[in-house]
């Protein structure tokens, strides 16, 4: 039996983000500058954004295990 594809919660735009250590505001989100280094900006409309929360959430495993990154969803 095959099953057709349908659009799910992997499939939005994303971006990768990590909850810094006590005293911080808030999450801040992953921004690759053009020459590939990373920042993290508490501004999520300036992060990076990628296609699918796959991608996001691959790359965030990919960062330092002390970071605890992790993808989320783009708010539009």
């Amino acid at each position: 039996m095959y099953l057709t594809r349908t659009p799910e919660i992997a499939d939005v735009a994303a971006l990768v983000a990590h909850i810094p250590g006590s005293g911080a505001q808030g999450p801040t989100y992953l921004r690759m500058t053009d020459d590939g280094e990373s920042q993290w900006v508490s501004d999520p409309s300036v992060a990076t954004c990628f296609n699918t929360l796959r991608e996001a959430s691959r790359l965030a495993t990919r960062l330092p295990a002390t970071l605890r990154a992790f993808g989320v969803p783009r708010r539009d």
